[in-house]
């Protein structure tokens, strides 16, 4: 096992600098005359846990900060879904699509002479941010995240901690290879980064769906892949209490769960949009710390660490959104 060490693991930031800046403070992290945030306690370390970026309004702000940490040893991370989605549009392997647009835009705005309006030619305009020298070095840094830590002693993903397709990729970094087979769908590599920075999901019975927190009509639902007693797709489903009720009772088909017992060490997860009033874990070895922060009412959330096997509600620590100022 690897050297135990004090893990403060940070949820989805996604472009909320000022309360990223609360929430280290909170913690007990100064910035020092680098502009690096470190602890006093030396055995302390953060973990990011990737999406960074999209949604929320300083994007740049948040690679500032995060960045200098990583690269000093001052941090560790995790790709989220909106790294790897950053660097498949970028490279043109995900599609320019309205939708992918919208949901990306606060990204490429940060890096933009001029903020993208309706009516423009987006390929014109987007030419010119990704001749961007900080939005290329932004792209090839975001590259460098690995895919998951295993520390020995806990393990750290975005989304779903699949085995059998960490051990099938091997090597955590995301290779030009990965990349580009992991964009086609015909692909086992698809399936595979889908799994792992998104989560596993299954179709709902036929004819039914439920709106996302974009909006967006979704027939699949993100699933508690480690929960042996859910029996329904209500039970299974994995995503915010307000969306519950629009998921059927149906028993559920189809295989969706993973082998991840007790007795395997903790994992901790973003990701989901959670938003219960008090964070709490998922299972007695598995914690979320994504409390939806780029959304109103969101809190950013971490969770101290500290060599215990059973994972504690009150070693999480939330702070409330700032909202934009």
């Amino acid at each position: 096992m690897k050297d135990l060490k004090a893990y403060d693991i940070i949820g989805d930031i996604h472009g909320c600098s000022q309360t990223l800046v609360k929430l280290l403070s909170k913690l007990g992290y100064t910035s020092n005359s680098e502009g690096i945030y470190r602890h006093s306690d030396k055995t302390r370390l953060p973990i990011f846990l990737g999406d960074f970026v999209d949604r929320g309004p300083y994007q740049r702000e948040v690679i500032s900060i995060v960045k200098p940490m990583i690269e000093s040893g001052a941090a560790m991370s995790v790709m989220g879904n909106h790294e790897y989605n950053a660097i498949a549009f970028a490279a043109g392997y995900r599609d320019h699509s309205e939708k992918n647009i919208k949901q990306h835009i606060e990204f490429l705005n940060a890096y933009a002479e001029e903020r993208f309006l309706a009516g423009d030619d987006f390929h014109a305009w987007f030419q010119k941010v990704k001749s961007n020298s900080d939005y290329q070095s932004t792209i090839a840094w975001f590259k460098t995240l690995p895919l998951w830590l295993d520390l020995g002693a806990i393990r750290v993903i975005h989304a779903c901690w699949d085995q059998e397709i960490i051990s099938r990729i091997g090597l955590s970094s995301l290779t030009d290879e990965l990349l580009q087979s992991s964009t086609q769908d015909e692909n086992w590599q698809f399936k595979a980064i889908e799994t792992l920075l998104k989560g596993k999901e299954i179709l709902l019975p036929y004819g039914n769906h439920f709106h996302d927190k974009d909006g967006n009509i979704r027939h699949e639902i993100r699933v508690r892949w480690w929960d042996q007693s859910a029996k329904t797709y209500r039970q299974a489903f994995m995503g915010p209490d307000n969306a519950r009720t629009h998921i059927p009772e149906n028993e559920i088909s189809g295989d969706f769960l993973i082998d991840y017992g007790p007795s395997k060490p903790p994992v901790f997860l973003g990701h989901y949009w959670l938003d219960d009033e008090e964070p709490s874990p998922l299972a007695s070895n598995i914690a979320c710390t994504d409390y939806s922060v780029a959304k109103p009412g969101g809190k950013l959330v971490a969770y101290r660490w500290r060599g215990e096997t059973i994972l504690k509600r009150t070693n999480f620590v939330p702070v409330e959104r700032i909202e934009r100022s």
